[in-house]
């Protein structure tokens, strides 16, 4: 015999986050931003590509010479990954490759950049080529607020991207 009384009733919508709203938010930018501009100051030359100018094959979606805008100078976390040497039939290969920390909300509403695959950046006295990109982390756990963009860029061989 059960008492209705004491059964648990589900709520219609969960309840709003107890800790983390606007204020939370705003402070989290806030101290990211700080950290990245003024205690670990990197930075990168971000060189995007540009939709309207660059002439892209109708089904390949590939473009033989890329147009680009003029650079960006983006303040970010970069992570060396190291560089590798192989060799195959046509002599010896070696790759670099670096990881690239964007403060998710400093880019896309301050600067208004958004990061894509096949944008180019200068790194040091190298310019490394995105190849993939991924948004690892949540604000809090709330998969709504997406705090970083990490951009896994390889290093471009020479002649493939003229920043001229």
């Amino acid at each position: 015999m059960s008492d209705d009384k004491n059964k648990w009733k589900r709520p219609d919508s969960p309840p709003p986050p107890l800790f983390t709203g606007e204020k939370e938010r705003d402070f989290v930018k806030q101290i990211t931003d700080e950290i990245i501009e003024r205690i670990m100051p990197q930075r990168i030359l971000y060189y995007p590509i540009s939709i309207e100018h660059t002439n892209f094959h109708s089904i390949y979606g590939e473009a033989i010479q890329k147009i680009f805008y003029d650079p960006i100078e983006v303040p970010c976390i970069i992570t060396w990954e190291g560089s590798e040497t192989t060799i195959n039939n046509y002599g010896v290969d070696k790759e670099s490759t670096i990881k690239i920390h964007f403060p998710k909300r400093r880019i896309s509403e301050d600067r208004n950049l958004f990061v894509r695959v096949g944008d180019f950046v200068n790194y040091g006295s190298f310019y490394y080529e995105i190849m993939t990109l991924s948004e690892p982390r949540e604000l809090f756990g709330q998969t709504q607020y997406k705090i970083e963009i990490i951009a896994s860029c390889k290093r471009a061989r020479r002649g493939l991207f003229d920043a001229s």
